[in-house]
């Protein structure tokens, strides 16, 4: 049991009373501490006179007692937990020491922990800063974003530059925004014409969609960077049918049914009155089109594999009526599901960076391996010269984030999701979430 607790500080001095008082009435209950972790809020690690009364007040020996104070970023915490004994106490604990560990899987440990150091050590050293705008329909929250925005932290430490991201409400783009608050509307746009790259994340319905449509042609028709992601790849699409294809009026079956061009459908498996575990969920896989090795961005950051898997969330898809109007106004469909029917990635050829998933490829990043795309992404916002050594970089070192177990094709995941003998037997089933139940299939996924 680790036991959390608050040492407050009195005018400099650290007060043991609280951890005392809890830490007493939990073993009233029976439950013992291994660990007393002693929370300080500020920059004053725990004094060892504090360390020694709480040890002597909660019978637990001092190396049993860690402190916990403010650092820079969360990033430190697991070293500042290293150089307070928390592994060796947890090898006596649960007397790991007794176990025989293979020297490749040390040796794995040491490369991670010193990756570890070097990540802490280059975030105190990041001076320049690279500005990218996230265009979202729930900016009032950024708890609502915070996967992307890890994503676009993670990216921006491979890139050793400090993120400055501006969420910017999708709404106040918007011309009508210019009537009724055209402080929010100036502010909005001045943020957008600003920033090194734009990002587009997910959601669902009508509100904002046009002011992201919006932001999405500037970054087109001005060479920015953009990212579309889910709803924003969808609106992407909308962007370029309307002001590229010409076909005024076109948008998402989503957001107006009587649209005239239809670029985004409704998923003909998926029912339109029946939302409860319709979605197509969980990690699914993506094939790159052939040919498309030799010039795309995003394929080479995945590594020029010719499969990919990504974690997936939606009910909509590019409609296949038009995707070949799409593709031979310039816009490439890069990847798409092993039938070659439902379009997952989009890049726009001879652009900085125009990319779109309908997956959500933030799920997966790591700080120390950071989601290829959104990697791109930001390498490209910080200059081509950065985009080409993080591409070149990647096309060496590019690994997979997902268990192989859990990469498999979707027949397969039909398979083990409805407990049938063969895949064949699973390729006949629509390709949504099998289970019904609106949860992913795989508890790896």
């Amino acid at each position: 049991q680790i036991h959390v607790s608050l040492i407050p500080d009195m005018h400099g001095e650290q007060k043991t009373k609280p951890t005392q008082t809890t830490v007493g009435v939990s073993r009233g209950l029976g439950l013992l501490p291994d660990i007393v972790a002693c929370r300080l809020l500020g920059s004053d690690p725990l004094f060892p006179s504090t360390k020694a009364k709480i040890s002597m007040f909660c019978h637990v020996s001092e190396a049993q007692v860690i402190g916990v104070h403010d650092v820079s970023s969360v990033y430190h915490v697991p070293l500042l937990l290293e150089a307070q004994g928390i592994v060796e106490y947890f090898q006596k604990r649960l007397n790991l020491s007794s176990l025989n560990i293979a020297k490749p899987m040390l040796d794995r440990g040491d490369v991670l922990r010193r990756r570890w150091q070097e990540l802490t050590k280059n975030q105190e050293r990041l001076f320049d800063e690279v500005s990218i705008v996230l265009v979202g329909k729930y900016t009032a929250l950024k708890d609502s974003y915070m996967s992307v925005i890890k994503a676009l932290e993670h990216s921006a430490f491979r890139c050793r530059r400090k993120l400055k991201l501006q969420l910017v409400p999708s709404e106040d783009l918007e011309r009508e925004t210019l009537d009724t608050a055209p402080v929010k509307y100036h502010d909005a746009w001045r943020a957008l014409v600003g920033a090194q790259g734009v990002l587009v994340p997910g959601g669902f319905g009508l509100r904002g969609t046009e002011g992201m449509i919006l932001a999405i042609k500037w970054a087109r028709e001005q060479n920015v960077p953009f990212f579309g992601i889910c709803l924003g790849f969808q609106v992407a699409v909308v962007e370029w049918a309307r002001n590229v294809l010409g076909l005024a009026g076109a948008n998402s079956t989503e957001l107006d049914e009587a649209t005239p061009h239809p670029a985004i459908v409704f998923m003909p498996e998926i029912s339109t009155t029946h939302m409860g575990g319709t979605m197509r969920l969980g990690l699914r896989p993506t094939v790159f089109t052939p040919g498309t090795e030799t010039w795309s961005k995003v394929r080479r950051l995945y590594g020029g594999a010719p499969k990919i898997w990504e974690r997936h969330r939606h009910r909509w898809e590019v409609n296949p009526e038009m995707v070949e109007k799409l593709e031979a106004s310039g816009l490439k469909f890069v990847g798409k599901d092993e039938k070659g029917e439902r379009m997952q990635v989009f890049e726009l050829p001879n652009h900085p960076y125009f990319v779109g998933l309908q997956a959500h490829p933030e799920f997966c990043t790591r700080p120390l391996d950071p989601s290829p795309p959104f990697l791109g992404f930001v390498a490209a916002s910080c200059g081509a010269q950065v985009l080409e050594e993080q591409a070149e970089w990647m096309a060496q070192n590019f690994r997979p984030p997902h268990p192989q177990d859990a990469m498999v094709s979707e027949p397969e995941l039909i398979k083990r999701s409805k407990g049938l003998t063969s895949t064949a037997e699973a390729d006949a089933q629509p390709y949504v979430n099998g289970n019904g139940n609106g949860v992913a299939v795989s508890p790896t996924a």
